[in-house]
């Protein structure tokens, strides 16, 4: 296998088309896909491949299919509360899963995921494994553990999935990351992460973690992620540093890790180069190199196009995160 630009693993987890790259070809590739929109918001919630839209059990006068507009609306009153809405989702995936509609719901999770109004207003959850059907933005937080070692440089701590997880299996990780249910901030949803994936104590984490940043891309899935190809997954990602002491080995917590390994920047530029990684956490390590001075407008000729593909406007309404 040829060796992968950092361009080429970018393009590999942002991979939606851009409507400036092509306008033809845009207009002609959303024709694929239905907008998601609940009633009384005028805001688009996601994007729905049209042959999901075919295939949901949808249930008369929860939802409203206008296949000539290509809009899925779900109908509850206009000033309806998010728990009216919530019941409304919750009878149609569980008739989806009843009749077995779609391979992804068999990874169900009893995680839920919130949707927005415009202004970060709360609307609405739904099922974590059903939120690709629906294509509407997911959050979640990424940390890279390392070390400061005085003959090799910045080492950092690689984790490796496991070999039965349902998603990106046996592939490369960050130190810890994970999604944010409804009503989770960034901050308290990595403490978590940290603890939960890596066995890095609170306290640790308050004191060597630096927020340092946030990542947006709009995925595609593919056969690596589980369940039906071609579901869309626009992310948003808040990225976490922690510089830990030599002698802070990180262990891991439960089964979702097969192992860590402290590798120098050599090693993992070169597993980066063999796609090895899952695709958003290759995105996460490469924007790690470029903030430590690994990666710079000098060696790396694709500089500002990687930095535009990971801070990517999405379409849909987002999240204000204010305590």
């Amino acid at each position: 296998m040829a060796a992968k630009s950092n361009l080429q693993l970018i393009e590999e987890c942002d991979n939606f088309p851009y409507h400036d790259d092509d306008p033809e070809f845009y207009e002609r590739h959303m024709r694929n896909y239905h907008a998601f929109k609940v009633n009384g918001c005028n805001a688009v919630l996601g994007y729905m491949p049209n042959n999901v839209v075919e295939k949901f059990p949808w249930i008369e006068n929860d939802w409203k299919v206008d296949s000539q507009s290509r809009i899925v609306t779900l109908m509850a009153a206009p000033d309806a509360t998010p728990e009216v809405r919530n019941e409304i989702m919750s009878r149609l995936l569980a008739e989806a899963v009843h009749q077995k509609t779609f391979e992804v719901l068999n990874g169900w999770r009893n995680e839920m995921y919130p949707i927005y109004a415009p202004g970060g207003i709360f609307l609405m959850e739904m099922e974590r494994c059903a939120s690709p059907l629906f294509g509407i933005i997911s959050y979640g937080v990424h940390m890279t553990g390392y070390i400061e070692d005085e003959k090799e440089g910045l080492k950092l701590w690689v984790g490796r999935r496991s070999k039965t997880k349902q998603t990106f299996p046996n592939m490369l990780d960050n130190t810890a990351a994970g999604g944010m249910s409804t009503g989770e901030h960034p901050y308290a949803c990595a403490i978590r992460e940290a603890a939960e994936e890596a066995s890095i104590p609170e306290a640790v984490f308050e004191e060597r973690a630096q927020s340092v940043g946030v990542m947006t891309y709009f995925y595609v899935r593919d056969a690596r992620a589980g369940g039906e190809i071609g579901l869309l997954q626009p992310e948003i990602e808040y990225v976490y540093d922690i510089r830990l002491d030599a002698d802070h080995v990180i262990k891991p917590c439960d089964s979702e890790v097969e192992d860590f390994r402290l590798w120098t920047v050599d090693e993992v530029r070169e597993s980066l180069k063999q796609g090895e990684w899952k695709p958003n956490c290759a995105v996460v390590v490469i924007d790690f190199l470029m903030r430590h001075g690994i990666l710079t407008p000098e060696n790396e000729p694709d500089y500002l196009e990687i930095v535009a593909r990971t801070h990517r406007r999405l379409p849909f309404p987002k999240a204000k995160f204010v305590l």
